[in-house]
């Protein structure tokens, strides 16, 4: 019973951390849940079966998620929520530029003009 709650831990976290990265936005309940399961999971081997085991269960939890996440990026899943489309719109810019001279000046950057100096 005890090594089916750790599986079942860890493999619940990696589904929250693959679905807080892909699918919800934000750092939010997903990504807490998924990364709070992950702990308890190698916390409860650790306590409940062994040294060993919380060091394989931990070993397993890397592993796990870093499988997941690399296989879910090579997957055809992401490109179906990928935007591919071409966008082939121009804009174009103004036709006569102006130059930094053709711009009147404000009362702050006129000579003599400056509120932070009194005369």
């Amino acid at each position: 019973m005890n090594v089916f709650l750790v599986v079942l831990l860890v493999l619940a976290g990696v589904a929250l951390l693959l679905m807080e990265m892909f699918l919800l936005p934000g750092f939010g309940i997903a990504g807490i849940g998924g990364f709070g399961c992950l702990v308890a999971a190698v916390v409860l081997a650790w306590l409940w079966i062994g040294r060993m085991a919380g060091y394989v269960t931990l070993g397993a939890c890397l592993v796990l998620s870093g499988l997941a996440i690399w296989g879910f990026l090579h997957s055809k899943a992401l490109d179906k929520m990928a935007l591919d489309s071409k966008i082939d719109s121009h804009v174009e810019l103004a036709k006569n530029k102006l130059k930094h001279d053709d711009v009147p000046a404000t009362s702050a950057e006129e000579p003599g003009n400056h509120p932070e100096i009194t005369r």
